[in-house]
């Protein structure tokens, strides 16, 4: 994440007339981590991110978006794909709005010993991946396994699920889901 996250979700949450408060309830978030996030005090992980979004609802992407122009784009430059994460995890998506699209793609990076957040993440839909390079730790309901380059996964997203780069060096796999979760 970045520091616009917490000016961003006060400025959402305004706009949509929550309070803190109501969007602790809804999201299922405590209201102290929320302020703490539109404070600056706490940086969230992607997970946490997502889960709070819920009570908007509003999608990652959405979040992150730059415009909020719904327009059917066909082909986008490498510097025109949409950052959703920064740091230990990042998320590059093809399209900045997936807004009645049913397939969401994205190219990930997971940083040495960086993970999806310390729960597992469960939501609609199926998603797949192919590690690029470097090694992945995909854990999926009870099952696990370290995949490496060339490697690939697809599970039904309903099980709950927690991905970590175990190895000493950067992964990137590319990555689609559909519905779009993020």
């Amino acid at each position: 994440m970045d520091s616009e996250t917490g000016p961003r979700l006060r400025e959402i949450r305004s706009k949509t007339g929550l309070s803190q408060r109501q969007l602790a309830k809804a999201s299922g978030v405590a209201n102290a981590t929320i302020s703490q996030i539109e404070s600056g005090a706490l940086n969230p992980t992607v997970g946490m991110l997502k889960k709070v979004l819920g009570g908007i609802p509003i999608s990652l992407s959405d979040f992150f978006a730059d415009d909020f122009s719904f327009t059917d784009q066909v082909f986008f430059s490498a510097d025109k794909l949409l950052q959703l994460g920064e740091g230990g995890v990042s998320y590059l998506q093809v399209g900045n709005h997936l807004h009645n699209k049913s397939i969401q793609m994205m190219k990930e990076c997971y940083q040495p010993g960086a993970h999806t957040g310390k729960h597992a993440i469960q939501h609609e839909g199926e998603e797949c991946g192919i590690i690029l390079s470097g090694s992945l730790e995909v854990k999926v309901g009870d099952e696990k396994k370290v995949l490496k380059a060339g490697d690939a996964y697809y599970f039904k997203s309903t099980v709950p699920h927690h991905f970590k780069n175990v190895g000493r060096e950067a992964c990137e796999l590319i990555t689609a889901c559909s519905p779009p979760s993020f």
